[in-house]
């Protein structure tokens, strides 16, 4: 066997180890020491904040509104942007990544002059008694502008990667445009839509500057974890650390479940592919 540059195996191994590990410390070693510096019995009394519970509470109610409004508004525009040839395909890319590299405080501000007493649309809306800004709905609101590219991308990739011919077999039995994208699309890309769905979920959950311009920091209404923990440190570092470790839990938690699950499907899979 040819080994490149004449190096064995185990070698080139050690090399890939030893450029590993530096980005591995250094995603580790602060994770670690937030853990070392949070004292269990702390954690344990902060738990009991009337604050604490409120915070959390929020954040798991409006992250999980922001996924399924994302996966129901989300999903076409993943179909759509899974066919390149389609009218105006560039321009819809780019609008769906322009949230992912615009800084949240921009966000939040632009979110603001559109939804605002004298925003573009919130001077429509305050006739019907409807205001937007300060409330749970701009927590959803905020977190899907930020959030929804993740799964929209992530989606629209794997719609994509499905075979064309499967498509094509299924207009041959006669199914439309709908029937086909309902039983042959999200079937075989329901792996991708879960992945988006499990990205979109977590970076909400950690959203912080455009929620706090636009949605305020009021514990009780609008106070998510986020907001809880920069407030924190400013009042009371415990509670930050509590919140902080509570955060890291519940996303390597559901990154955990997450790849069980796409892992399991993917056995199952590559099992009746072997038994086919």
């Amino acid at each position: 066997m040819n080994h490149t540059a004449g190096h064995p195996p185990r070698f080139r191994s050690s090399i890939w180890k030893i450029t590993v590990i530096p980005y591995l410390a250094f995603i580790l070693i602060p994770i670690i020491a937030l853990l070392l510096r949070a004292s269990p019995t702390e954690i344990l009394a902060n738990l009991k904040n009337e604050q604490i519970h409120q915070a959390i509470q929020l954040s798991l109610v409006t992250s999980g509104i922001t996924v399924l409004l994302t996966i129901l508004f989300g999903t076409p525009v993943a179909y759509y942007l899974s066919h390149p040839h389609y009218h105006l395909h560039g321009l819809v890319d780019t609008l769906v990544d322009l949230p992912t590299v615009l800084p949240p405080a921009v966000a939040g501000v632009a979110l603001l002059m559109a939804f605002g007493r004298r925003g573009l649309v919130g001077t429509l809306l305050l006739p019907f008694g409807v205001e937007i800004p300060f409330t749970p709905a701009a927590v959803v609101m905020a977190q899907m502008f930020i959030a929804a590219p993740l799964f929209i991308k992530t989606a629209a990739i794997g719609f994509s990667g499905i075979d064309c011919e499967l498509k094509r077999a299924a207009a041959l039995d006669g199914a439309n445009r709908w029937q086909t994208f309902r039983y042959v699309m999200i079937p075989i890309g329901i792996n991708a839509l879960l992945s988006g769905s499990a990205l979109t979920w977590a970076r909400a959950l950690g959203e912080f500057g455009a929620t706090i311009i636009f949605a305020g920091n009021f514990p009780g209404r609008t106070q998510t974890m986020p907001l809880a923990i920069y407030i924190g440190f400013e009042i009371d570092l415990n509670v930050a650390l509590t919140l902080a470790v509570i955060l890291i839990g519940i996303s390597f938690a559901v990154l955990v479940l997450l790849k069980l699950v796409l892992n399991r499907r993917r056995r199952g899979e590559t099992a009746a592919e072997q038994d086919w």
